[in-house]
């Protein structure tokens, strides 16, 4: 099947390399941090009105699991992604705090590329800690977090060359962390706990090979906003993070029996005060009724607008490609 698509303002025709000429990561000629400024900019001009048109579908022909983090970085993609191999178990009532058990899994860091082939990855975390969150790209390094798949537990931070796939943890932290970014402005790093509740602060330390003080005394702030709990969040410059994620709208009381409405969004968060300084729902949803910013999401700018790749789906994926002037 021959497509013709429309990058940047020019029309491309393809029959197999969909996904070469469509995923161009960072086409626009900017540096990284004029790249972040304008999707912030952009962002902060969505509604709920604004169209989005889908430009391509690239399945991945690799099982990806259960995706919860993606970056572009050097022609290439990254994915955090979770293997369950025994799920959790909720206990009958709390145990030194914790709600469920710890079951058992592996944490994995993907690279694949435009096409959707797997070119390298890398497994991350140990023992009961195999749970990786949202992804962050400085540039330099993918910083990815890795938990316990429940709330309240523990985590560790690790560094990851993207060139060589070559992880180094950097600290560890008493809570689950679901995802992290890097403020390149401040030199430090930005975490949200389980569900997005919590804001956690850490100065790194010269270099970026640890953190200053103890991860134990982070500086930490409840999230205020309640719209969408945050799924992977970006460093977008300006002291600021754009997260997505979604919220399980059901009538309270129905124990779970009820339909629930799965809604989709987008926030940009002031790192200053944990703020949301823009909010707005993204009414896109797969084929089978899944919000397409459940799990891991991309954005970067085009000449008139953003454009956002999304990951929703577990095991076997399709990266979704779609733009908005």
């Amino acid at each position: 099947m021959r497509l013709t698509l429309k990058i940047d303002g020019q029309h491309h025709s393809t029959v197999a390399r969909v996904g070469s000429l469509v995923l161009a990561v960072g086409a626009l000629a900017l540096g990284q941090a004029d790249r972040r400024a304008s999707v912030a900019e952009r962002v902060g001009r969505l509604t709920r009105d604004s169209g989005w048109t889908e430009t391509a579908a690239v399945p991945l022909r690799f099982r990806t699991h259960h995706p919860q983090g993606l970056v572009g970085a050097n022609d290439a993609f990254y994915l955090s992604s979770v293997e369950v191999k025994t799920r959790t178990r909720r206990f009958a009532a709390p145990v030194d705090g914790l709600d469920r058990d710890a079951g058992a899994g592996t944490g994995h860091l993907f690279r694949f590329d435009r096409d959707g082939r797997l070119l390298g990855q890398v497994t991350l975390g140990e023992g009961t800690i195999y749970h990786p969150g949202g992804i962050d790209y400085d540039g330099a390094h993918v910083w990815v977090p890795v938990a316990e798949y429940r709330p309240n537990s523990r985590s560790i931070v690790y560094r990851v060359d993207p060139r060589t796939m070559t992880a180094a943890e950097v600290f560890r932290v008493p809570d689950h962390i679901g995802a992290i970014v890097h403020d390149t402005d401040d030199g430090a790093l930005y975490g949200v706990s389980w569900g997005s509740r919590r804001f956690y602060r850490w100065a790194l330390a010269e270099g970026g090979q640890g953190i200053q003080g103890g991860a134990s005394d982070a500086r930490w702030r409840v999230n205020g906003s309640h719209y969408v709990d945050y799924q992977d969040c970006k460093y977008v410059g300006g002291r600021r993070m754009l997260c997505t994620g979604v919220a399980d709208l059901r009538p309270a009381g129905t124990g779970g029996l009820a339909t629930a409405l799965r809604l989709g969004g987008l926030e940009l968060v002031d790192l200053g005060d944990g703020r949301p300084l823009h909010q707005v729902p993204v009414r896109l949803w797969t084929t089978g009724g899944v919000p397409l910013t459940q799990n891991a999401t991309w954005f970067e700018p085009t000449a008139t607008g953003l454009r956002g790749y999304f990951l929703p789906e577990d095991d076997t994926s399709t990266l979704y490609v779609y733009e908005v002037e």
